[in-house]
């Protein structure tokens, strides 16, 4: 389909610039933007993507993420036996 848009000349000059490095065209390059964020759109809200995890066994013991201060006491001990060893 052909249609007529405006875009802001230099978000155009970067499109164009990026098509060319890609070998692509820019309304090749547009059409995949604009899926991209279709798609971006599809995601119910307030739903979000699992973040990675690293390591087992959770919060460490005497650590309460709702309460800041457990958190950096937790940490300063932390500093205070590195500079121990």
């Amino acid at each position: 389909m052909r249609t007529t848009i405006t875009i802001d000349e230099q978000v155009y000059r970067e499109a164009k610039a990026m098509a060319a490095t890609s070998s692509r065209t820019v309304s090749e390059l547009i059409e995949d933007a604009v899926r991209t964020a279709l798609r971006a759109g599809e995601r119910p809200s307030g739903e979000l993507e699992p973040l990675p995890t690293f390591g087992h066994g959770g919060v460490h013991a005497g650590i309460d993420l709702a309460h800041r201060s457990s958190l950096t006491d937790a940490m300063d001990a932390g500093d205070a036996l590195d500079a121990l060893h």
